[in-house]
């Protein structure tokens, strides 16, 4: 359990508080609710965009970068489909400057054109070298339109298309910052060498005068249960073939959700995994193979995913993919697999909550799910579940009817 203080102000900012006396520094850790999931057709990508726009400058702060790094600070954020976090390092003594940097930036920060077109260009390039220039770059591209058909998971944080971000007006910039970037839709984490009291008097200090939005946020359209495999093949110059299959599982707070990553670690975690050990080591189409759940706030993706050896192809590799799987559905899982994973699990945990940095993230991720408790309780439930329970949602997931399979194929081969 992480130990913290809670504390919400009259505009809707909730505060958590977890103090380390043990520490010199002190983490300030800002997240938004908002992430991809909250934009609409023609108009994605505006929540990676606006990560850029953040780091230019505000009101009262030319350049954020170089007014931190004058305290002996640093900072950085990450945008994915459901949240954007942003989080700033500094030395303890110095923690009202992260603070005024980041309660100038909520309230007041600069959308002039010259900023919009810096980072719009700066997006654009990046959309390029990392998705269009990058082999397999473009895979979830192409994964989440063809699993989705109306949920915005259909495009990655980046933007489905680069016209999206081409062609964001400035009205588009501004609602979208008036609407998410509020006290009422955030939660701030601030930890390590601090006292309560002092971050209380700052959080009123430089939030408290910042107004709640008033403009409602958009309904998040959700998807219907799918009914039967959809399938889509892609060439490209890529050096061999890759095989990507999704099946659509709960959402993150649902039942099946952490047996849905259960399964997932069972299956394809580590080296001594049934797909390691059975399609890579002692098989010869498998170059490399992993299953992975993407861990979203609404019903998301379990996904098994490889790249072939020279020669074999992306449709031979799922059938032996499926038979594994179904091997696996006609099997139990033995009281040694599961006592492993669940150990890697509490492993991962600790490790985890040795860093300041990854307590602060993890309070603030489980605070805007409703309950920074969670983080334990979670943990302690997914510690908890039999494999009984575990098999009746795997069989109730992976059906070939709720798959959906890219077939990512070499030009070359």
């Amino acid at each position: 359990m992480i130990n913290y203080q809670k504390i919400v102000l009259q505009n809707g900012l909730v505060v958590l508080v977890h103090e380390d006396p043990s520490s010199k520094i002190a983490v300030v850790n800002l997240l938004y609710k908002v992430g991809s999931r909250n934009e609409i057709p023609g108009k994605t990508g505006l929540a990676h965009f606006f990560e850029h726009l953040m780091f230019g400058s505000s009101k009262n702060v030319p350049v954020f970068d170089a007014a931190l790094e004058k305290v002996g600070g640093s900072c950085n954020a990450f945008t994915n489909t459901d949240i954007t976090n942003y989080y700033i390092t500094l030395p303890a003594v110095n923690l009202e400057t992260a603070f005024w940097l980041e309660s100038d930036r909520m309230f007041q920060l600069n959308l002039s054109e010259k900023t919009i077109e810096t980072q719009r260009k700066v997006v654009i390039e990046e959309y390029k070298q990392r998705y269009l220039n990058q082999p397999y770059g473009d895979v979830f591209h192409h994964l989440r339109d063809l699993a989705f058909d109306t949920h915005p998971y259909k495009w990655p944080t980046i933007g489905k298309e680069i016209e999206d971000i081409v062609n964001y007006k400035r009205l588009d910039i501004e609602e979208f910052y008036l609407s998410h970037y509020s006290p009422d839709n955030a939660v701030l984490v601030v930890a390590g060498g601090i006292k309560a009291e002092e971050v209380k008097y700052l959080a009123e200090k430089w939030f408290a005068d910042i107004p709640s939005s008033h403009i409602p946020k958009k309904t998040v359209p959700q998807e219907l249960p799918q009914t039967s495999k959809k399938a889509k093949t892609v060439m490209a110059d890529v050096p061999t073939d890759a095989l990507y299959k999704a099946f659509h599982m709960p959402a993150k707070l649902k039942d099946g959700y952490l047996e849905s990553d259960l399964i997932t670690d069972i299956i394809g975690f580590g080296r001594s995994s049934l797909l390691e050990q059975r399609l890579v080591k002692n098989g010869h189409i498998f170059a490399s193979v992993g299953a992975y759940i993407l861990g979203t706030v609404d019903p998301g993706l379990m996904v098994f995913s490889g790249k072939m050896e020279k020669g074999q192809s992306a449709e031979k590799a799922e059938k032996v993919l499926d038979d594994l799987i179904l091997e696996f559905l006609q099997s139990t899982i033995e009281d040694r697999m599961l006592t492993k994973v669940k150990n890697q699990a509490e492993a991962m945990k600790t490790y985890e909550s040795v860093q300041l940095l990854n307590r602060a993230m993890s309070l603030a991720y489980y605070a805007h799910l409703g309950n920074p408790d969670l983080y334990q309780t979670e943990y302690e439930k997914k510690t908890q579940i039999p494999s009984t329970q575990i098999m009746e949602w795997a069989n109730a997931i992976l059906k070939e009817e709720n798959s959906s399979v890219l077939y990512y194929k070499s030009k070359g081969e």
